[in-house]
């Protein structure tokens, strides 16, 4: 797992083999959303604003679950 600096997103983590995106945000909440290519994973660790990648290029376009 890996911590970020962002306002909005605490942590973000990567199954490869399961293609799983771990999202942790600021607020504590954890979701994993599914069907994520490493390739958009890589970008948004890279991103300068984590926030705006989620929203641009994660938010409504995958499966997602909230983690309990």
């Amino acid at each position: 797992m890996i911590d970020v600096t962002s306002t909005a997103i605490a942590r973000i983590d990567y199954d490869e083999f399961a293609r799983d995106l771990e999202v942790t945000f600021t607020t504590g909440r954890t979701y994993i959303y599914r069907g994520v290519p490493r390739t958009v994973y890589v970008r948004f660790v890279r991103a300068p604003s984590k926030g705006q990648f989620f929203n641009e290029h994660i938010r409504d376009r995958y499966r997602f679950n909230e983690v309990p």
